[in-house]
């Protein structure tokens, strides 16, 4: 994976049974017909730190290079394209 690849790539905090991060899932993919980026899905209940850090908030779409948040709850578009924009 490349530098600008890595920068491209996010994740998504969120739990298996979550109708809010089924649809972010859902959502990014539709979005990425559009934009090239990869995202990965990790379960915070697998994870004490993380459910701790997220547990309320999920789901989270966050930058796997910086951590930068870039939405939580549902996918916001605008924020999703800036923050692509900014890497590019």
């Amino acid at each position: 994976m490349t530098k600008s690849d890595e920068a491209c790539a996010l994740v998504v905090f969120g739990r298996e049974e979550c109708h809010l991060c089924n649809q972010m899932i859902v959502d990014l993919q539709k979005r990425q017909k559009q934009i090239t980026f990869d995202f990965q899905v990790i379960d915070i209940d697998t994870d004490p730190d993380l459910r701790v850090r997220f547990n309320d908030k999920v789901p989270v779409l966050m930058s796997l290079s910086d951590q930068k948040e870039i939405c939580h709850y549902y996918l916001d578009l605008a924020a999703l394209d800036d923050y692509l924009a900014k890497i590019r």
